[in-house]
């Protein structure tokens, strides 16, 4: 029972050095933590502003590739509509 209470007055006489110290350690690791946690959302962001510009010009390449799809459509609407009209001249 003498041990129990060396044992507790040791840890209640603990010096303000050795506490400021382990609240020191505490606030480096959350810190260190909140550090991580920024540069992993710095990442995402910058994926995510990253994904769009390739999603554009793939979505340029497809548009164009159906303007000039339309295009050939048309012409070749034109060209029946010419014959039709020399038909029925």
């Amino acid at each position: 029972m003498n041990y129990e209470n060396n044992n507790q007055r040791s840890l209640n006489t603990e010096s303000p050095e050795i506490y400021a110290a382990r609240l020191s350690l505490i606030g480096a690791a959350l810190s260190t933590l909140g550090d991580g946690l920024q540069t992993i959302a710095a990442g995402i962001a910058l994926q995510g502003l990253e994904n769009p510009n390739t999603q554009d010009s793939q979505n340029q390449n497809d548009q164009s590739s159906q303007i000039e799809l339309m295009q050939k459509q048309i012409d070749q609407l034109t060209r029946k509509i010419d014959r039709m009209e020399r038909k029925n001249r």
